[in-house]
């Protein structure tokens, strides 16, 4: 049994043996692509860490432009140096990815809100949301696009804007507050079934708020006596 285990041991040996003599070549070829990859991907790890701290760094230096400006933005006098702040932020903006980036669109919507400028606040908004999709920017700059859809009168596009927010996968800290702004929203447009639906779900969704169940409770009472 054992001489019988040894001579098995020996062709799979042999075996092993001959198919790397006849593909050494393809062998040695995908070993050399597997270094490559391997040592590409720390190069492009190293590269793009660099590139955020990079990010990072220019990012705190337009923050504390912006601080200093923020309080005189609708003051006539600093209409110059605003213009080239948000120029300098929407450059930024425009070639960075991930949070850095999304906090320089939530900047620049910021200016724009200020500026009661609300076409352009939404639309900074959403690329904050789409830069920041993955990070807790994404639901929260959505649920502001959706302030300054509103604030311009496009009420179903502020109800699609709070629904998106709400699908987030990131938590999302103001969700009660989305959803009975959704309710809100349907009621003004006179959508009372859909409004009746949005305030059951805040009080469905958030049982251990007692100020939201209050008032969606109360908005829903009002409805359905009206």
């Amino acid at each position: 049994m054992q001489e019988k285990n040894r001579q098995e041991k020996e062709n799979t040996g042999d075996k092993i043996n001959d198919f790397i003599q006849r593909n050494r070549k393809a062998i040695f070829a995908i070993s050399g692509i597997i270094i490559v990859l391997f040592i590409g991907s720390i190069v492009y790890l190293s590269i793009n860490d660099n590139l955020n701290k990079k990010a990072s760094v220019r990012l705190e230096e337009l923050i504390l432009e912006y601080d200093g400006l923020k309080d005189k933005i609708s003051e006539e006098d600093f209409k110059e140096d605003v213009d080239a702040c948000l120029a300098e932020l929407e450059a930024f903006a425009a070639k960075t990815k991930g949070v850095s980036g999304s906090k320089a669109w939530s900047i620049i919507g910021e200016i724009y809100s200020v500026r009661k400028d609300w076409h352009m606040a939404e639309e900074a908004y959403i690329s904050a949301a789409r830069t920041g999709e993955k990070t807790y920017l994404g639901p929260i700059s959505l649920f502001n696009a959706a302030a300054a859809a509103e604030e311009h009168g496009e009420f179903e596009q502020a109800i699609d804007l709070l629904q998106q927010s709400l699908s987030s996968k990131v938590e999302f800290p103001i969700a009660p507050r989305a959803q009975f702004a959704i309710g809100r929203l349907n009621e003004q447009l006179g959508n009372f079934s859909e409004a009746i639906e949005a305030y059951r779900a805040v009080m469905i969704n958030w049982p251990d708020m007692p100020a939201w169940q209050q008032l969606a409770q109360s908005r829903i009472t009002a409805i359905e006596i009206r």
